[in-house]
């Protein structure tokens, strides 16, 4: 019978990782295990896992290729992850939110334009999957999972490329910041609004409303980051 993960702090479990891929015996390039077999190996959530690989990959332990996997090591022929871990001391959360909302509102134009019928799907999922959430590391991994969603959707592999190591430079310099008033995410979270009109307009395939509603939605996002509101 499978049980729930333990709780565990990040810091002890990227020693473990790297234990973990130590006596592995892994070589520079080797691929790892997928994410859903280290979880069961490791016994740690889906959302602790993730934490303990972009800490390995701003040291540049790893890399990630897209839709391939995660490998050992430094990797040459991508903007390497100590170039992203000095973005994150460079820059400030408001210079990245001002980065995302450059750059993500014409994703989900791209998005409304191209996005199959099981890539709306895919988005719709993980946008009722957050609502669902108890904790707030689960609701920051269906967040996350909505916004990389709506970028596949755009199926252009090098927007999802992009996307990905925006996301590693937003988690390492705005999750730090952040004070929140809650203990749990509030039931009515105003970004579940906020997704639901993004849904919608690339649902109907409305590139006008979807670059406008990823943009409203950002927007609100950094009033409540930078105006004692909570986060997302």
């Amino acid at each position: 019978m499978l049980t729930q993960p333990l709780p565990i702090q990040i810091d002890d479990f990227v020693s473990e990782l790297r234990s973990f891929i130590a006596e592995g015996n892994y070589a520079p390039n080797d691929r790892l295990p997928a994410e859903r077999e280290l979880i069961s190996r490791l016994g740690v959530t889906r959302a602790t896992l993730r934490k303990g690989l972009d800490a390995l990959e701003r040291d540049g332990a790893i890399w990630r290729h897209v839709g391939k996997g995660t490998f050992v090591g430094a990797h040459g022929g991508r903007l390497g992850s100590s170039n992203l871990a000095d973005l994150s001391t460079q820059i400030t959360p408001i210079q990245l939110m001002r980065a995302r909302i450059a750059f993500e509102p014409s994703v989900a134009r791209e998005a409304a334009i191209n996005a199959s019928d099981e890539a709306v799907t895919r988005i719709k999922i993980a946008n009722d999957r957050a609502k669902i959430t108890t904790n707030w590391d689960d609701y920051e991994a269906q967040d996350n999972a909505f916004h990389r969603a709506v970028v596949e959707a755009s199926g252009n592999i090098l927007l999802l490329s992009l996307f990905d190591q925006l996301n590693q430079v937003r988690r390492a310099v705005t999750w730090s910041s952040v004070q929140r008033s809650a203990a749990i995410p509030p039931p009515k979270n105003p970004s579940f609004v906020e997704h639901d009109a993004i849904v919608k307009a690339i649902g109907s395939r409305d590139p006008a409303a979807a670059h406008t509603a990823m943009r409203e939605h950002l927007g609100s996002v950094s009033t409540r980051l930078f105006g004692g509101g909570e986060q997302r």
